[in-house]
């Protein structure tokens, strides 16, 4: 009891945004520890064996060929370097003609970073440095504005078919306008589409790019499926082992455009798995906040007055409101008896994270997204009450694209 109220009362000096910070590294730490445990266990007897074998055939190979230990060791460590310089045994495609040099650049931007091809002179590691700095800078941002109208796309598809739905119930006139005084038309106006829906058809496409991707690969690099999807995986995610890299054989049926195509679904790929990923941390910061809250029921009742008093961004998964019948899925709660807002699990803002640690990161993300635009944003009355303002990054991207979409489509009803 004495160890609770000491934990208790150390929570209760934490905010909320420093527990949720501190609860995900606990996590991603123990994920991390839990991946190595699995793949120690899968990979280790592989290696070992391997190991064993390339040992037995080593001394087989310089006994029969009458070579010392140390001769064989140093022709090997000079096939390596030549390696690392694009060597191979097996008769490849150039590294550092244009078209290769271009596949390079690709690799960097991207961040993918096979491995197959790196610069081997000082002054190609020096240009390297600066290139990637402005060039993964410009990809990133590539990537967010994609993501900005990918979610736009998706939020007027799902609030379309929402309204043809409610329209085929009777619950929506078809002929409705804003401000008609019908309930159910004011409501939708505030709608937005559940981030497990976006979450879901964010999957759905990722799984048909890998799938359609893994078939052109699986004939003409002569990689079995499975091969392939593990590729598209790697490669999508801009992990880039290198163990498995595309278009690096000489020749090709139709080279032309199989390069193209694969140069498509990269592209395609990463920008599905990079929107999917933000959308996917949404919902593990959902789930977060569902175990802190979970937590700070549990906590004594002095330490819940000061432990998280500002919740409105708790968001529980699996918790659909009924209250009306105008939404497809929400997966929020509101526990604030103040503001009364309409909270959903689709978005959560970072508005609370600023008031409470009182720095100026809200100015300065304020100036910067101003100064990007040429004019300063403004967020009319709508979409802030609909709890999509605020953010930071893809957050922000994610939140503001929804609000917009949602007074777009309640002004043109």
């Amino acid at each position: 009891m004495a160890w609770r109220g000491c934990c208790c009362s150390s929570l209760g000096h934490l905010n909320e945004d420093n527990a949720r910070f501190l609860l995900l590294a606990a996590l991603i730490i123990l994920y991390m520890l839990c991946g190595a445990a699995v793949f120690s266990a899968i990979e280790l007897p592989t290696e070992r064996e391997a190991k064993e074998k390339w040992e037995e055939r080593f001394v087989n190979f310089s006994q029969r060929h009458n070579l010392s230990r140390a001769e064989l060791q140093d022709f090997l460590r000079e096939y390596q370097e030549a390696s690392v310089a694009g060597i191979r045994v097996d008769d490849i495609r150039p590294r550092w003609d244009f078209t290769g040099a271009f596949y390079f650049v690709g690799t960097v931007v991207s961040t993918i970073g096979f491995g197959m091809t790196t610069p081997a002179t000082v002054g190609g590691k020096i240009f390297l440095i600066f290139y990637g700095l402005i060039g993964c800078a410009g990809t990133i941002l590539f990537f967010n504005l994609f993501l900005e109208r990918l979610i736009t796309v998706i939020a007027y598809i799902m609030k379309s078919c929402h309204e043809r739905q409610l329209r085929r119930k009777g619950v929506l006139p078809h002929d409705s306008r804003r401000g008609s005084g019908n309930s159910e038309v004011d409501s939708l106006a505030g709608w937005k589409p559940s981030v497990y829906y976006v979450m879901l058809i964010l999957c759905v496409a990722s799984l048909i790019i890998s799938c359609c991707a893994s078939a052109m690969y699986t004939p003409i690099e002569g990689w079995s499926y499975f091969d392939s999807l593990y590729f598209c995986f790697v490669a999508f995610s801009t992990i880039g082992f290198g163990d498995l890299v595309s278009s690096q054989n000489a020749q090709y049926e139709s080279q032309g455009l199989y390069r193209f195509g694969n140069f498509v679904f990269i592209l395609m790929g990463v920008c599905c798995i990079y929107s999917l990923f933000n959308v996917i941390s949404i919902v593990i910061k959902q789930s977060i906040n569902w175990i802190l809250k979970k937590l700070d029921c549990r906590c004594c009742p002095r330490c819940q007055r000061k432990f998280f008093r500002s919740r409105r961004n708790v968001v529980m998964p699996g918790n659909v409101r009924s209250r009306r019948n105008i939404s497809i899925e929400t997966d929020g709660i509101n526990e604030s008896d103040t503001d009364g807002r309409r909270l959903s699990g689709e978005m959560i803002s970072m508005k609370d994270f600023l008031a409470s640690n009182k720095v100026s990161l809200a100015i300065m993300q304020k100036q910067l997204s101003e100064t990007a635009n040429g004019y300063p944003r403004q967020l009319n009355s709508s979409s802030k009450h609909n709890g999509f303002s605020g953010g930071v990054g893809a957050l922000a991207i994610m939140n503001n694209r929804l609000a917009e979409t949602s007074v777009d489509r309640s002004a043109g009803m």
